[in-house]
């Protein structure tokens, strides 16, 4: 299917899905402002985070990001797996550097702590523990961000931590329980969804990248689209790949506003 559907539009690759390069990704002021804030506090060692609602560009942000750290200077490592206890996200923290997962919570922080002194001594690269979901975390679990970064009585900055999650995240931060630990992120970024006007760009954007000459999306789909995705990246995706199979299946090569109203009907209940 997709291959006909790639032949109807005259395109390369198939739209709209979230398989595309850091390189293509879509130039937006706000996207470049806020990668350039976050890389600029971990320049500083330091910590921060980025919270945004889901579908509107967090892990794309985060990717472009890394790419902007080069690896001689950098060893960045994820982890997106919540809901746990300290001790089982110590584990998976420790997983993702490479540390044995093994013994006491106490023990594991302490051998976490070793591998990120030895990291940032013996090769001279910055360790970065980029934590995705970071508003699903339990409130102690967060808390212990405080303990793993504490290194000589907080005299040194060893480690920038990156806290990637939605608004409830911002909710999490201000509890008093965790105001020492919202104290140590230099930088709290945001994202918001695109206008009106940016929408109807991104889309030209990914038609282009897929190797479109002209964009199959007249005017008023594109009002349509954004009505319905209100500017969120990822509804915007689904709404317009679903609009151009209805679009294909007809056998025209222009998506009509009742495409769009057809594909959200297809999509949402």
């Amino acid at each position: 299917m997709t291959s006909d559907l790639r032949s109807h539009f005259a395109i390369h690759t198939t739209p709209f899905t979230r398989e595309i390069s850091v390189a293509e990704r879509f130039a937006l002021d706000q996207f470049a402002e806020v990668t350039t804030a976050l890389r600029h506090c971990i320049e500083q060692r330091m910590s921060a985070a980025l919270i945004a609602p889901a579908g509107t560009g967090k892990t794309a942000t985060v990717r472009a990001l890394c790419a902007e750290l080069p690896e001689a200077r950098y060893d960045v490592h994820y982890v997106k797996v919540t809901h746990l206890s300290k001790r089982d996200m110590c584990r998976e923290i420790a997983a993702a550097m490479g540390v044995a997962p093994a013994g006491s919570y106490p023990f594991l922080v302490r051998r976490i702590q070793e591998r990120l002194q030895t990291a940032s001594g013996d090769d001279g690269r910055r360790p970065v523990l980029v934590i995705d979901e970071a508003h699903d975390l339990r409130a102690e679990v967060l808390g212990m961000l405080r303990v793993l970064t504490n290194f000589e009585m907080d005299s040194r900055l060893v480690v920038s931590v990156l806290l990637v999650g939605q608004p409830p995240l911002r909710t999490l931060l201000r509890r008093d329980t965790l105001e020492d630990v919202a104290r140590r992120l230099a930088h709290i970024a945001a994202l918001r969804p695109l206008s009106r006007a940016e929408t109807g760009r991104y889309l030209e954007h990914r038609m282009t990248i897929a190797g479109a000459t002209t964009s199959p999306f007249d005017a008023a789909t594109v009002e349509a689209i954004y009505e319905v995705g209100h500017g969120n990246l990822r509804a915007t995706d689904r709404l317009a790949l679903k609009s151009l199979e209805l679009a294909w299946r007809e056998g025209v090569t222009t998506v009509s506003t009742n495409h769009a109203i057809e594909a959200r009907k297809l999509l949402w209940p």
